[in-house]
């Protein structure tokens, strides 16, 4: 079990938690991925269930479906629909209960607003799932990973590592340095960076998987 969240929105989450979910399985574990809110199109959803061997519909591996891709608090408000927290607590239990390997996938970062006093931050924290982070590898990088990791260490969550995708900006010399700094910033923090992912990869790296399994072992 996992929960996944990103330094930002379009960070890589669902290219990451696809390609996890189909080398769990490949590897014989009955995994599937979860997106409980998803604002804007679908997309993310319909990887994540094609990931899933489609054994899980687009409605239960996403629940709540928002089309303005906004903040999901922002979005109740223009669309005049409230978020249904029950149906997502309801979605999840039943997950829960039929995949041993549930992967859910956060909204956007760490902290967006859900209602207006219930945030990604909550029902991570209800779920009580290791936490892994993906950090878009670009300029910026350094910044917004410890303050993520800042914030899940605050919130009583362990982050299981960081995962850099290389996928969203052009290589340069900071791309090219962010990890060993990143790594060298962490050492001693229990958090580890577990590695890259480049740009158009069909599987993680054989040793990014294998921690990954080592993690949840």
């Amino acid at each position: 079990m996992l929960f996944i969240t990103g330094t930002d929105t379009g960070v890589g989450k669902t290219y990451f938690t696809s390609l996890l979910i189909r080398q769990l399985r490949a590897a014989g574990l009955d995994a599937a991925g979860c997106k409980p809110l998803c604002c804007g199109d679908r997309e993310d959803p319909r990887c994540l269930v094609s990931a899933s061997d489609e054994r899980l519909s687009i409605n239960e591996c996403n629940p709540v479906w928002m089309r303005f891709p906004a903040s999901p608090y922002t979005a109740s408000i223009i669309e005049e629909k409230q978020i249904d927290l029950a149906l997502i607590r309801e979605q999840l239990g039943n997950l829960k209960k039929r995949f041993p390997a549930l992967i859910v996938e956060g909204v956007g970062g760490w902290c967006v607003p859900i209602l207006r006093d219930y945030s990604s931050v909550d029902l991570a924290r209800e779920l009580g799932y290791p936490v892994l982070l993906v950090a878009a590898n670009r300029l910026g990088m350094l910044n917004h990973s410890l303050l993520t990791l800042q914030a899940i260490a605050a919130a009583g969550l362990r982050c299981v590592g960081v995962l850099l995708n290389n996928g969203v900006s052009p290589q340069d010399t900071i791309t090219a340095t962010n990890r060993s700094v990143l790594e060298e910033l962490l050492s001693g923090t229990g958090v580890p960076v577990l590695g890259e992912i480049e740009s158009g990869a069909t599987a993680l790296p054989p040793s990014v998987f294998k921690k990954i399994v080592e993690l949840q072992a």
